[in-house]
């Protein structure tokens, strides 16, 4: 029936349904047509389907959401005070149609009705349908029953959730007094208002509002509320047995506002409630009552949108806190938008304000003079920012500061302290961390114990606790409120000594967590460290702006693993380096152990050069004062940053030469670390024998440590090295355990390194769908963690899955993508390797010879050969492209790839240059002569290399044994004089032999 008439369905909302006409009586026939439908309709089981429908004509405002405005607020609480089966119009609504009515429809005037949330009365209209029902009970709106609520200026953004609960449990029989808690400018009021109107039909005999915010005098509180409901004194009962006579037999809703200020009048209620059997009170207040009858309701912060992954401009504005600064931010300044350039400072601003409604509002205030992002940069002093509320609001609302300072003001002096001394903690803390820093400032105990001052704290919404079963409670304070408690820290001269005892704590915790992050112990530091980060980065910017150099190196050498682990690399090497800027005169011992940790985590960040720089400076330091456990520490992260830069050769030198100093101190923990990563520079070199016994060597020793992240690592190498070798069934069985075991470190690129292996593991096996699964879980973990390397890694695994299942054109593209998106060097060859299989597949077999080529010579460079599991995959291909375009043009394409950087090869699409044939001379009789005193069969081996066959290809190429190659290329390798593949096939087109 809408659409017959031209309806645009514009959103619906459970079974709300909202359309929009160009026409009013279009809209009017839509409606007729509608009810006549579902009157005339056959429901099963005899049911009767009812719908109330709401007319109004206005002009909306039209943003990227869909419609929003007054207008669109007004039809549909128009709607919500009609019964099923009724059409209300709107006085706009009936001036337009009431002449161009369809037949058998007429107009009934109902009057002048109060809406919920709408400030002047409005005059309403009946469709009255001939032959459906026009008699209807009184319409649900505020005049059916007595009230005094007051008008509100804006209709409520947002609250779904909380409304329908807070009305879920007002209307329980059990509940008969309902707290809304929450701090300063958290919305209880608004919330609660909104609730008393919408459960008006529920009150019989009344609801109404009972402001108590101009009162502080507890014994004023029954006063005021007889004087609201008109209660006269007496002069034969008190005030308290009068009112309880008028409420005595009444269904009533009393909403009692700003109660915190009077809470000790508490019991009060609780009088009234036992004397008044259908009384209800629904309270604000920023401090919970306790008393036996109360039900709490915690008032949440409005939703927020993720930071890190912000949707589309539809769904952000769909957030709560993003919509109320859109709305209050519109009434300002009409043609506001948010936009793909604001956008993520609307969003970053709703979420530096805590969700907060008073602030996020006090905040659109100012969005005449600064656009978003100026705003934005200057909420470093929110409190300074946040001062034009309106002036018919409540003085404690017009600014932030003091909304929060009513709070603070309500507070004893012993409240007010601990208040103060939290402000200190950053992202929350633990009671234990609270009774550390209150220890080392005072000699004598808190009068009042920190767990029931932390308690009083909550019961007056300045604190929030998160929710934790197992663990020690952790609490929280908004940091709008924050911000207010360091001023008054500040003011109180208790600043420094509380940041002092505040830094001295988390180095310690800090350093407890280094001593134990190899053993059993381990996930539970890496999550503690991480809930504490926050905390961590605080102390360690308060340690460097006073300049305490030596406790920074100590938190900053403390942290260096969880910072590598956790992949925060780049901000521990910022720290440690601002660190080490400070640290003269620090002892030779601490410098020497910050070096390597600096240098480690510069190496893990491609800065190898510093990195390196770093690490011998440290290992000079060590060798100074003739410490074997720092030299054999130094040794191993200059190792490290040698790997990290692909110097297979070097790195393995250093590893064993760390594994002397090591095992000479007795130094396990490293020393199982070094063997595993020996083992796996061993294995990038092709010798597997080798990795089985240093990898299990390094398990053995792990397992005996209790060190689950050292296992999952060492057990990784053996499944890599497994499966390199071909043997999938046993690869995937170790893999299988090491993701098992990934996943009880708390690691995140642990587990994200297991998953790729196994889903590597899989694909090997024919396991498509599988493997691609895996492969995706791993690049999903890897940009939860940032790790760009990594992700273009796994991106490259994808192009292998999608070419295995057939896709040839998304697997060129995400190879590509991966070549261009920093991907690590140990990747480039399979990934080149990996796209040549694909454009030889599309028919650019020339492109697919110089990669292949290009990728050859880079793992000749970096002496890491193709693992033994892709070789007959790898031959077949390249034997084919072979065959395709012939011995010459591919060995031309072949030697223009070798002398290609990876970046060449990727662009080098174009035909083969084959070098112009000259006519020999005619043949004598004396034998043809090779440069260096190569023989014939020394030449056609050369040739064959340089066209990339392995050894094994060459034998059975020219019918001899590897064996017998391996003894002709160290012949030819003598007599040319070089020693790798690589110069050997720029000697061989060098001289002309290909």
């Amino acid at each position: 029936a809408f659409q017959q008439f031209h309806g645009h369905e514009v959103d619906t909302q459970g079974d709300a349904l909202f359309f929009a006409f160009a026409r009013a009586t279009d809209a009017v026939s839509a409606a007729v047509a509608a009810q006549r439908a579902l009157a005339s309709h056959s429901w099963p089981e005899g049911v009767a389907v009812r719908v109330r429908m709401g007319l109004h004509t206005g002009e909306p405002q039209r943003t990227t959401e869909g419609y929003v405005g007054m207008d669109v607020h007004l039809a549909a609480r128009i709607m919500s005070a009609g019964h099923g089966g009724q059409v209300l119009l709107s006085q706009t609504t009936r001036h337009l149609v009431e002449h161009h009515l369809p037949e058998g429809v007429s107009l009934q005037d109902l009057g002048e009705h109060r809406l919920k949330d709408l400030q002047q009365k409005s005059h309403l209209f009946q469709l009255v349908i001939a032959g459906l029902p026009a008699d209807f009970p009184p319409l649900l709106t505020l005049d059916t029953h007595p009230h005094n609520l007051p008008v509100q200026p804006t209709p409520l953004i947002g609250r779904q959730r909380e409304v329908a609960a807070v009305q879920q449990l007002l209307l329980r029989e059990d509940v008969r007094l309902l707290t809304l808690t929450g701090p300063g400018g958290s919305g209880k009021t608004r919330l609660g208002l909104h609730v008393a109107a919408e459960l008006s039909d529920h009150f019989t005999d009344g609801i109404y509002f009972v402001n108590l915010a101009p009162i502080s005098d507890a014994e004023l509180v029954v006063p005021t509320i007889a004087q609201t409901l008109g209660v006269k004194e007496s002069a034969t009962r008190s005030m308290v047995e009068q009112l309880q006579a008028f409420l005595q037999e009444k269904l009533l809703l009393l909403v009692l506002d700003n109660f915190e200020q009077v809470v000790s009048a508490a019991p009060r209620l609780s009088d009234l409630l036992a004397s008044c059997s259908h009384l209800k009170l629904l309270v604000t207040s920023r401090a919970v009552l306790h008393l036996s009858a109360e039900h709490e309701f915690a008032v949440p912060p409005l939703s927020l949108p993720d930071l890190n992954h912000l949707p589309d401009l539809v769904t952000l504005s769909q957030y709560e806190a993003v919509a109320l600064f859109i709305a209050r931010a519109q009434a300002l300044k009409p043609e506001f938008q948010v936009s793909h350039a604001n956008a993520p400072a609307v969003a970053e601003i709703c979420a530096r304000l805590d969700g907060l409604p008073l602030a996020i509002e006090l905040a659109a205030a100012r969005i005449k003079l600064l656009p978003p992002p100026a705003l934005l940069a200057r909420l470093g002093q929110r409190l300074a920012v946040l001062t034009s509320g309106g002036r018919d609001a409540p003085a404690r609302q017009q600014t932030l500061r003091k909304t929060i300072e009513w709070s603070y003001q309500l507070l004893d002096a012993e409240e007010q302290r601990l208040f103060r001394r939290l402000s200190v903690f950053v992202g929350g803390c633990t009671l234990q961390a609270i009774e550390a820093v209150y220890a080392a400032l005072d000699t004598q105990p808190p009068a009042v114990p920190m767990l029931d001052g932390a308690a009083s704290l909550l019961d007056k919404s300045l604190l929030r606790q998160t929710e934790s079963e197992a663990e020690e409670p952790r609490f929280v304070i908004l940091e709008t409120i924050r911000e207010y408690g360091r001023e008054a820290l500040e003011a109180s001269g208790e600043a420094e000594v509380t940041h002092q005892a505040h830094a001295a704590y988390f180095l310690a915790m800090a350093e407890a967590a280094e001593r134990a992050w190899n053993g059993p112990q381990q996930a539970g530091w890496l999550a503690r460290l991480e809930q504490e980060h926050d905390n961590l980065r605080a102390a360690m910017n308060w340690l460097l702006e006073r300049g305490e150099a030596e406790r920074a190196l100590r938190l900053g050498t403390a942290l260096w693993w969880f910072w590598y682990t956790q992949e925060h690399m780049n901000e521990g090497w910022n720290e440690l380096s601002r660190a080490l800027e400070r640290s003269e005169g620090v002892a030779v011992q601490l410098r020497a152990r910050a070096l390597w940790a600096a240098g480690s985590l510069a190496g893990s960040l491609g800065h190898v050069e510093r990195g390196e720089m770093l690490c011998k400076e440290s290992l000079a330091l060590f060798r100074g004062i003739g410490d074997t456990k720092g030299m054999g520490d130094a040794t191993f992260h200059l190792a490290h940053v040698a790997f990290a830069r692909w110097d297979l050769a070097a790195a393995r030198s250093l590893f064993e030469e760390s594994l002397v100093c090591l095992r000479e101190t007795g130094d396990k923990t490293l020393t199982a670390w070094a063997l595993n990563a020996l083992a796996l520079v061993v294995l990038y070199q092709g010798e597997y024998a080798r990795v089985h016994p240093l990898a299990e060597q390094a398990v053995e020793i792990l397992r005996e440590l209790g060190d689950t992240t050292g296992v999952a690592m060492a057990l990784m190498t053996l499944a890599q090295v497994v499966f390199w070798q071909g043997d999938l069934a046993r690869a995937r069985t170790l893999a299988e355990e090491v993701l098992a075991r990934a996943s009880e470190t708390g690691i995140t690129s642990v587990e994200a390194l297991a998953l790729a292996l196994q889903g590597e593991i899989t694909l090997a096996q024919g396991e498509t769908t599988t493997a691609r699964l895996l492969i995706e879980q791993s690049h999903t973990l890897w940009q939860e963690v940032g790790n760009q390397g990594m992700l273009a890694g796994t991106r490259s695994l994808l192009g292998k899955v999608l070419a295995a299942q057939g896709d040839h054109t998304a697997a060129r593209t995400v190879y590509e993508e991966s070549l261009l998106r920093g991907l690590a060097v140990v990747d480039m060859a399979p990934t080149l390797e990996g796209l040549a299989v694909v454009v030889a597949a599309q028919g650019e077999t020339a492109w697919a010879v110089r990669l292949w080529a290009a990728a050859a010579a880079l793992r000749d460079s970096l002496g890491a050969p193709l693992p033994v599991v892709y070789r007959a995959d790898y031959e077949r291909c390249v034997a084919a492209a072979r065959a395709q375009m012939g011995e010459q043009a591919f060995a031309a394409a072949w030697a223009e790839g070798r002398g290609m950087t990876w970046e060449q090869a990727l662009a080098a699409r174009g035909p083969v240059t084959i070098p112009r044939e000259t006519h020999p001379a005619p043949p004598t009789k004396s034998p043809a002569t090779y440069p260096d005193g190569l023989t014939a069969r020394e030449v056609e081996v050369l040739r064959l290399l340089a066209q990339g066959l392995t050894d094994a290809r060459i034998a059975e190429h020219l019918i001899i044994s590897p064996r017998t190659v391996n003894t002709h290329l160290k012949t030819i390798y003598g007599k040319i004089q070089v020693s790798s593949r690589s110069a050997a096939t720029r000697y061989a087109i060098e001289q002309r032999l290909i």
